[in-house]
């Protein structure tokens, strides 16, 4: 279906040669909500848990999905960590909202122009909280031993 709507956008764009108003709705049309992920893509997720321990997990976190970091630095209010694939530059930053909550903020670029990739950005945030899940689960499980 998307390849039909990719021939589609071409064709009209040779039809409608001169009617640059048509084929920008024609694209908006056949982008729709994607291309405006791609361009915005940044992800943000608050934590019930302290700055150190979800930079830890993180940390941990990237190093499962093979994301090399690349750099690590304590800014004003968190920390913030960078990170890079083969095709993928990913920026993470930690604000402390409190000394229980930590704000998140991923931003994953690949390629040129600006390009995002949310969906990474997202599954970075998924795999951390796991990892923080699997920590809480063993400390709990550690008290009952106790």
């Amino acid at each position: 279906m998307r390849v039909l709507r990719v021939v589609a956008l071409i064709a009209s764009l040779f039809a409608l040669e001169g009617c640059a108003g048509v084929a920008l709705t024609a694209g908006t049309l056949a982008g729709g909500a994607g291309l405006e992920h791609a361009i915005r893509g940044v992800n943000y997720e608050t934590f019930a848990t302290p700055l150190p321990e979800l930079r830890l997990a993180t940390l941990k976190s990237l190093n499962r999905m093979a994301m090399d970091m690349t750099e690590e630095r304590r800014e004003d209010r968190g920390w913030a960590i960078e990170a890079s694939t083969t095709n993928r530059d990913i920026d993470i930053e930690f604000e402390s909202i409190t000394h229980l909550a930590t704000r998140m903020r991923v931003v994953v670029s690949k390629g040129v122009f600006f390009l995002r990739d949310g969906a990474t950005g997202a599954e970075i945030i998924a795999r951390t909280a796991e990892t923080l899940d699997r920590q809480t689960a063993r400390a709990d499980l550690a008290q009952v031993r106790r």
